[in-house]
Formats: structure tokens, sequence, C-alpha cells
């Protein structure tokens, strides 16, 4: 009849089945195939040094001379150092202070930028430009020698007071994290700017809603997604920041095997046992590659603008 619509006109106008912005952000993630590889690689460098230890039992410290500087064997599947210890064992050993070091100076530095940038773009004016000459003058600060400055005047002091492991650990986590906020200031501020003029927010400034409930209900959520991609750089930074202390002497004491550490000790012994140094090496490599690569899939996944 005229005026009629078919019905598969009808069926192929229905409207798509709505999803959830997680969902959404799921669906774009698993179409970067790169960052999927690197996330499933990360997964199960993860898994290997939190399990691994369970698995080969070799003790970190177990010291044989008869197998000095041993290449990869059965016994020792990535050879020995100096002293006969297993480099498998004090890899994985080392791997979970690393990564440990990584993800908690990423929350430090996370949660530090998300206050900063929360409260410049929230209250602007002079409260938000002394914010941000503060974010300035922590970016024109040289990193690596404060960093080997602050080490040295407190390392002691913590050692005496916790131990040696944590309180090293917790020393370089706090210097690590204080030194990588400002990225991450600056982005949530940008969003503040961005979303407190929004309808959404102004509808529930008209309700009666408080500024901390529009900036922890309303804002903070919907600026989690460059922040999200900036922890996975932090947590690169982070792990290269306390290798590159190891290698310095000035990280872990030396009887805790992190890369860094391992890298230190084998500098001496590059030309007759490379593999000493390429293993550790190696780890590193790969972790912040796949860390980096993840971040490169969240950040097409939760840019709205990119159309996948």
């Amino acid at each position: 009849m005229a005026g009629s619509t078919p019905a598969s006109a009808t069926a192929s106008a229905s409207p798509r089945p709505l999803t959830s912005p997680w969902s959404e952000a799921w669906r774009r993630f698993r179409k970067h195939k790169l960052a999927v590889i690197s996330a499933v690689l990360l997964g199960f460098l993860i898994l290997a040094v939190l399990f691994g230890p369970l698995v080969w039992r070799v003790p970190i410290n177990d010291i044989d001379f008869s197998v000095i500087l041993q290449g990869p064997s059965l016994a020792h599947p990535l050879g020995t150092d100096d002293l006969g210890q297993d480099l498998l064992a004090r890899m994985l050993y080392g791997g979970r202070i690393s990564l440990a070091v990584g993800f908690t100076a990423m929350l430090v530095a996370v949660s530090v930028g998300i206050l900063i940038g929360a409260i410049a773009g929230l209250a602007g004016g002079k409260t938000d430009a002394a914010l941000m000459w503060l974010t300035d003058l922590f970016l024109s600060l040289p990193q690596l020698p404060l960093l080997l400055l602050i080490i040295f005047l407190f390392r002691d002091t913590l050692k005496a007071i916790v131990g040696p492991e944590l309180g090293v650990f917790i020393l370089i986590v706090i210097i690590i994290g204080l030194f990588n906020w400002m990225q991450v200031a600056r982005l949530v501020r940008a969003q503040f700017f961005s979303l407190r003029e929004k309808e959404f927010v102004e509808a529930a400034r008209a309700l009666g809603a408080s500024r901390f409930r529009l900036a922890l209900r309303h804002i903070l959520p919907n600026s989690l997604g460059p922040v999200i991609v900036a922890a996975t750089i932090d947590v690169a930074a982070a792990i290269i920041a306390e290798s590159t202390l190891s290698f310095l002497g000035l990280g872990f004491p030396p009887d805790i095997p992190t890369w860094g550490r391992l890298l230190f000790d084998a500098r001496d012994h590059l030309d007759f046992a490379p593999h000493w140094a390429l293993f550790p090496g190696l780890a590193i490599f790969l972790t912040v590659l796949t860390i980096n690569f993840v971040g490169d899939g969240l950040r097409d996944a939760l840019d709205p603008r990119r159309v996948v």
C-alpha cells in the first residue's frame, strides 16, 4: 500500500543497542592489535615475577663457585653471575621490586597531580596561578641530580628507621612520584576548565550541588581518560628512574637484585658474560615498551573524537 513502510526498512532503522562508556572503550581498545598484544605480554611479565619464584625455587643468594659466569643452560636458564648465583631467580625477585616501584610511584604522582589539577581547575584566579607557578617550578628542576642528592642525604636515615629494603623503597617511590605529577596536574586542570561549563555540570549546580560534589561526582570521572593514559607513561618513567638510580649505585642495596642493580653489577663483565646484562636490560626494555603501547591503545580507546 502507498505510504506503508517495508518491514526490512523498519528493521534496518532499529536503534543501535546502548553500551556503557567503558564497554565502548574496551571495544575500541580491542581494535588496537599492538596494544592488546602488549597488554598480554605485560600481564605475562607481571604474573612471572609474582608467581615465578613459587615455581623456580632456587634461592637468590645461593652461591656456587663452580658455575661462575656460566651462560644459559638447563640448570640455569638465564645463566649465572660472578658468584654463581642463578640469574633467573634473581630477575624474578628483582622484577617484583622494579614493578612495585613503578606502579606505586605512579599512584603517588597521579594522586598529587589530580589533587593539584582539580584545585587549580575548580578555583581559578590566584589559586590557579599559584599552583601553575608551582607546577612550572617543578618542571624546570633537573630531576636526576636532585634525585641523587636527596637519596644521598636521606637514605641512611630511612634505613635506620624502617630497614634497608623498605627504607629505600619508600624514599625512591616518594621522590619519583613527587617529580612526575606535573603532567597529570596540567591535564586535570585543562579538563576541569573544559568540563565545568558543560550543561550537565550547570544542571547539577542549579540543583544545589556543592563545589566538592561537582568536582568529585561530575567533573573528575569525566576527566579520567587522559589521566589513565598519563598514568601508564608514569609507570614506565618510574621503572626507568629506579633502574637508573640502581645502575648508578644509589638505589637498593647490593643484596637486593633489582633489574637496574643487576645491570650495575654486570657492567665490568660485558666482554665475557654479556648474558648478565642482556636479560635484565631486555626485561626493562620489554616492560617499558609494552606499557607505552598499552598507553597508546588507551589513548585511542578513551578519545571520543576518534572514529574506530
